[in-house]
């Protein structure tokens, strides 16, 4: 067994952080709250091939209203492909982890877990594993499927991967984002564009999901899907309808999975996948912030 897999399962149940292989954690950033918001934390988790910089316009708006913030980076990223691929679902759960220990530190109190397209699945994964450690969840755009409506369709046949990867197929191959690459703002479309293909993978992460990267998504998604039950915080799930990544069905899985606690859905008309930052990135904060200050009130119970 893989030793990321073992770490992973060693500490399952006990909540503690797996070990996290060695790297560069440089682009998370924490914002120590004030105010009576200051003992909530909140735990942001990027998404796949993404960087906590995709979280910043959020992170800065919960600060701004006095939460204490924590933007994670995910094992392997901020880096090269070759980083990337190096990891498993499980490393990237583990800074997860790593970061709600951290944040819980600071603040003494349950977290809430807020992330964007593959990081909502790892905030749904932390909040199966360690109920305790997680007083709310907020899922947005969540990607357990590539399946909006930009997606290419030779990438519906994803399901070939763990083949591929079994038979050392496909290391070095990439899927490439397609245009509108999940914003509709045309200009800041136009300007994340011109990051995303610089040398600086840390300003708007890599240009494509590496296939193998891809399949160990796949295997977190299907992990998480099957323990939904399990989850028992609160959650905000919010979701543009015209999503060009993730279709609204991967928000209408929590929905459908998450029996034990209150889930709110909210569905956009005027954005496309990255709706932290694109056209209703206001309205996303205005959720976001009502309902981090709801539990806050109620004393995280």
């Amino acid at each position: 067994m893989n030793t990321a897999v073992m770490a992973f399962e060693a500490s399952r149940n006990t909540c503690e952080p797996a070990q996290v292989p060695s790297a560069d954690i440089a682009h998370e950033y924490l914002l120590h709250g004030h105010g009576p918001n200051a003992t909530t934390g909140v735990l942001l988790v990027h998404g796949l091939t993404g960087t906590p910089n995709e979280m910043r316009l959020l992170a800065k708006g919960l600060h701004r209203v006095g939460f204490t913030v924590l933007a994670v980076q995910l094992a392997g990223h901020c880096g090269s492909q070759d980083d990337l691929v190096a990891t498993r679902w499980q490393d990237w759960l583990a800074s997860v982890r790593r970061g709600a220990n951290q944040l819980e530190q600071v603040t003494g109190r349950p977290v809430l877990v807020c992330g964007l397209s593959m990081g909502a699945v790892l905030a749904l994964a932390l909040a199966e594993d360690c109920p305790q450690q997680v007083a709310g969840v907020i899922a947005l755009s969540t990607t357990f499927h590539y399946d909006g409506w930009s997606i290419p369709f030779y990438t519906r046949l994803s399901f070939l991967l763990p083949l591929f990867k079994a038979l050392g197929i496909g290391r070095h191959s990439v899927f490439m984002e397609q245009p509108p690459y999940g914003i509709k703002d045309v200009a800041l479309r136009e300007r994340v564009v011109a990051q995303m293909y610089s040398v600086d993978s840390a300003a708007a992460g890599l240009p494509g999901n590496p296939w193998w990267s891809v399949i160990e998504m796949r295997s977190l998604a299907a992990h998480v899907r099957k323990h939904l039950g399990r989850v028992r915080s609160p959650c905000l799930v919010i979701h543009a309808r015209r999503d060009d990544i993730a279709s609204t069905e991967n928000a209408h899985t929590i929905v459908r999975g998450v029996r034990h606690a209150p889930v709110e859905l909210v569905l956009l008309e005027d954005s496309y996948h990255m709706i932290t930052i694109d056209r209703e990135r206001r309205t996303v904060l205005a959720h976001v912030v009502a309902f981090a200050e709801k539990l806050s009130n109620q004393g995280l119970a």
